[in-house]
């Protein structure tokens, strides 16, 4: 490495993975935390995050820190922000950039984190976190609301098939809200993205709902059209 800048102060960098989850059966926004392996604040709940190696990225930092501590990995992470309040850290002055991206917890996956040392916990009760933690998940969920407004990400977390309800439930645990079920469906259908099945889903009630599937082709002729999703 040069030595062109050794006469100037050294800082640490690090990363911070805000992972949230959408757990199809408790219907609830999660996020994934871990406990602190090495002090300051040992043992505290924590974002997954380290430092960034040299050679090494911010994105293969992130990436190489989510696997480590999490077994998860080939997830695309946004850039949310960096955090470099100077005493933002007790052990060391360290500027952090945080990541975050939103997945669906599925039970094979979170028996999978959880050997990791990894845990979902619901976004309405999340315990006290170290440093700025809680700052960084506040900040990426406005950006998550304002991101799932505008793109259909959600149907990457349900099922191929699914109901309705099951949609306006995904809705409502992003939004942490309750939505109005009849301007919910006549808003999404209005779209036309969705392709309704014939088949019904009947565990739920004697009636039944239809399945609805996510028409991606249409939803690409909408973009090139110059129309936008927008929920």
């Amino acid at each position: 490495m040069t030595k062109i800048y050794s006469e100037h102060p050294k800082h640490y960098v690090s990363v911070d993975c805000i992972i949230f989850g959408y757990d199809i059966t408790d219907k609830e926004l999660k996020l994934l935390l871990i406990k602190r392996g090495f002090e300051p604040a040992k043992g505290k709940w924590s974002l997954a995050g380290g430092f960034v190696q040299e050679g090494e990225s911010l994105d293969e930092a992130a990436s190489r820190v989510l696997r480590s501590l999490t077994g998860i990995s080939d997830l695309y992470m946004e850039q949310l922000y960096t955090y470099g309040d100077v005493e933002r850290d007790p052990g060391a002055r360290v500027i952090s950039n945080a990541y975050f991206a939103l997945i669906g917890i599925h039970e094979p996956d979170r028996m999978k984190q959880a050997k990791n040392g990894a845990h979902w916990r619901s976004i309405s009760d999340l315990p006290d976190l170290i440093f700025d933690h809680r700052k960084m998940v506040d900040r990426a969920l406005v950006e998550l609301v304002e991101s799932i407004k505008v793109h259909p990400v959600g149907f990457e977390l349900l099922p191929e098939k699914f109901t309705l309800v099951q949609l306006q439930s995904l809705y409502e645990a992003i939004y942490r809200k309750t939505i109005d079920k009849r301007n919910f469906r006549k808003k999404i259908l209005s779209m036309n993205l969705l392709d309704k099945q014939e088949d019904k889903e009947k565990k739920t009630s004697r009636k039944g709902a239809y399945y609805y599937r996510f028409n991606e082709e249409k939803y690409r002729e909408l973009t090139r059209n110059g129309s936008f999703f927008n929920l």
